[in-house]
């Protein structure tokens, strides 16, 4: 059985986190019970989700490019303007499954396909490919392409290459590397503009696109961008208080704001002033009978709505992190459980709409690190 081997193997995979968490929100009673156990990959599993991003990896359409264009010569596919990046719908999936499989070749040594997935690495992210990348982000008119969402990615993606004691990742790293540091300097310019933060529930969101570069500055020692995103998160959150999270989510959110704005205070604020500024900003979060009930998708072939599968899986990273953080607060570990097994059997065999993205999402989730 291959990783392309889809729809029977995640079958399996959903079965099988199914049969240690149900989709229905536990009880007071559960969650006075403790200690609890967050779900995390196993080898098997690994294997299974790694189908996902191979399938579109190479993929070139339908693609939502994104594009300026600034005339008749801009006019490409989108395999030649974005060579290393080009399958999975659109730039930022692409990325964010070149981190899917990067994440679980290192994490899973002995991961089936892995000579191929290793392959696959190296075709699209040769020193070529990522020159041309960086070309594109050099144009006058693409200064906010993937702003910062796909920027968050791609050092995320970095970061996990950095993170791999392995001659490939040094390679990979090293091929990288002019992307990443544009990326860097991209954040560092962008950030000190941003007089306000975006607090919605899909890409442009602030907080979301802060937590993954400031992994990425705190993994590499990138100072200068670190203290900037600890400044700008504290100008822009600090004082916020009682986040309505009974309004969320939003008809095609795949982030909450209020759980994403957590998870960044989590990181930059010491862990004392984090319990104090979390009790003003969510407070229902520390009750044992906290509930939240998983986004329902009514419709899976639509690109939007099946935005709802994501945030169940981006709410479940960001409650796993409070707790890991928090230890008194460790009874939304089930919680974020129930959302993820709510949504993991839906990317079985899924249209492409969800598909081509759905993966890292679970992946994520399920990673087991804060």
């Amino acid at each position: 059985m291959t990783p392309l081997s889809r729809t029977v193997p995640l079958l399996l995979l959903a079965t099988a986190v199914l049969m240690s968490c149900t989709s229905r929100d536990p009880s007071a009673a559960e969650k006075a019970s403790g200690p609890y156990q967050r779900l995390e990959l196993t080898g098997e599993q690994a294997g299974q989700l790694a189908g996902l991003p191979l399938a579109c990896i190479d993929t070139q359409y339908p693609n939502k490019p994104g594009q300026v264009l600034a005339g008749d010569d801009e006019l490409l596919s989108p395999k030649e303007m974005h060579p290393a990046f080009y399958g999975c719908f659109d730039w930022h999936s692409s990325v964010h499954g070149h981190w899917s499989l990067v994440w679980l070749v290192k994490n899973f040594p002995e991961l089936e396909g892995r000579e191929r997935i290793i392959e696959k690495l190296r075709e699209h992210l040769s020193p070529e490919n990522i020159m041309t990348e960086l070309r594109y982000f050099q144009k006058l008119h693409e200064k906010t392409f993937e702003r910062t969402y796909g920027w968050a990615w791609l050092l995320k993606l970095a970061e996990e290459l950095n993170a791999w004691e392995d001659p490939v990742a040094r390679e990979l790293e090293t091929s990288l590397q002019p992307l990443t540091g544009h990326i860097v300097e991209a954040y560092l310019e962008f950030l000190p503009k941003l007089v306000y933060p975006v607090r919605v529930g899909t890409h442009a969101n602030t907080a979301f696109g802060l937590s993954l570069a400031w992994d990425y500055a705190d993994l590499t020692g990138q100072d200068s961008l670190k203290n900037l995103i600890s400044e700008k998160a504290r100008e822009f959150f600090l004082d916020d208080m009682n986040c309505p999270l009974s309004w969320e989510p939003g008809g095609f959110d795949f982030l909450s704001p209020c759980l994403q704005e957590a998870d960044i205070m989590r990181k930059i604020l010491p862990a004392e002033e984090f319990r104090s500024w979390l009790k003003g900003f969510l407070p229902e979060l520390s009750g044992t009978d906290f509930s939240l009930e998983p986004g329902v998708v009514s419709d899976r072939t639509d690109g939007h709505l099946v935005h709802l599968d994501g945030v169940n899986f981006s709410r479940a990273w960001c409650l796993y992190g409070i707790a890991a953080t928090l230890p008194e607060y460790s009874h939304l570990v089930p919680v974020a459980n129930a959302h993820i097994s709510h949504s993991l059997p839906n990317i079985v065999d899924d249209s492409y709409e969800g598909g081509h993205w759905l993966g890292t999402f679970a992946i994520y989730a399920l990673k087991g690190q804060p």
